[in-house]
């Protein structure tokens, strides 16, 4: 199935999209949401646009056959950042059959030249989660960018293309952080007005993430390629193993023979992708749950302490006001009295 995209920004995509699927959109706010309809898949394209000429448009979703979107708007393509948390999608430009794979957690940076466009290929009955920011540079380059400073140069000329002379084509190494993002950005916490702010946020939060890799990987040390594909996911299995068991007490030794590898490669895996050892980042996530508990649930402190598997309430308080300043007697007794 080809579906043809001639229009733009990512708003007026996803339009395109939906008249191609026969299929309604919703609005939230800047958000348009499209639920793809059964007999093609399953799952949502969601897209925003902004006033800085930033977009983001996200398929989380499975089609029932292969599915190629072309972009052939002829006018100036946006310069993208592609990231793929979950599944596969292969991109090429439209003057070329060569394809380039994006697995999971991987990212591209994609400007093509004159009007050329871009595909972008979904393999049938693949659950896919990709996203794309989409760079108008002829209106991002009005806002205060500070001339880009400290930018890589290669980057930089990017940016300030905005007729797209200079066709780049970079494929990234792999970022449990844009991931991440990407998982907190499906959260339907806010509505409206709420909802646009958050999603601008994230998606500038995405673009410092995506630049921040491209310019470590590009950096003399090349210190993610010293993490192959295999220890990053290790590092994503162990999160969820985390997540999963807060009232247990976790070594980092049992979550390293679990994931299939030793201690030093696992912390240097946390490391990198969340700048935290492994027992910092179990605390971490502790209290972060703490913290829900203690906003939205009748457990008084000792329960909670129990449930996120601490023995001792004194160590509890300690860290709990180190993280967040104040006690946890404090914090209950304000989160309960603004309520």
């Amino acid at each position: 199935m080809k579906i043809a995209v001639k229009t733009l920004p990512v708003n007026q995509i996803i339009q395109d999209i939906s008249e191609f699927l026969n299929a309604s959109l919703d609005v939230d706010g800047s958000e348009q949401i499209l639920n793809i309809p059964k007999e093609f898949g399953e799952g949502t394209i969601n897209a925003s646009s902004f006033d800085s000429g930033i977009g983001v448009i996200s398929y989380n979703c499975k089609f029932y056959e292969d599915v190629e979107i072309h972009f052939t708007l002829n006018s100036v393509h946006p310069l993208k950042f592609i990231f793929c948390s979950v599944g596969e999608v292969s991109h090429s430009f439209q003057d070329t059959e060569k394809l380039n794979s994006i697995e999971a957690y991987q990212n591209i940076i994609v400007s093509s030249s004159g009007y050329n466009g871009h595909v972008l290929y979904f393999k049938a009955n693949v659950q896919t989660h990709v996203s794309s920011l989409e760079i108008i540079r002829a209106t991002f380059s009005h806002r205060t960018n500070y001339d880009f400073q400290d930018l890589d140069d290669t980057l930089k000329a990017l940016f300030r293309d905005e007729v797209s002379k200079i066709p780049f084509f970079y494929q990234g190494n792999y970022s449990i952080k844009a991931a991440d993002l990407m998982e907190d950005m499906e959260n339907r916490e806010y509505s409206g007005f709420l909802r646009s702010l958050f999603l601008e946020g994230k998606s500038f939060q995405m673009l410092v993430v995506q630049i921040a890799q491209y310019q470590d990987d590009e950096a003399e040390d090349k210190l993610p390629k010293i993490l192959r594909k295999s220890d990053i996911q290790k590092v994503d299995y162990v999160t969820k193993r985390i997540a999963g068991d807060l009232a247990s007490n976790l070594t980092v030794e049992n979550l390293a023979k679990e994931a299939g590898t030793n201690v030093n490669k696992l912390q240097e895996g946390f490391k990198y992708v969340y700048d935290l050892t492994v027992n910092k980042y179990i605390q971490n996530i502790k209290l972060e749950a703490a913290k829900d508990m203690l906003m939205n649930s009748e457990k008084n402190i000792s329960e909670i302490v129990i449930a996120i598997g601490l023995n001792n309430r004194s160590y509890f308080s300690k860290i709990f006001k180190e993280k967040y300043g104040v006690n946890p007697k404090y914090f209950l007794k304000s989160s309960k009295s603004d309520v």
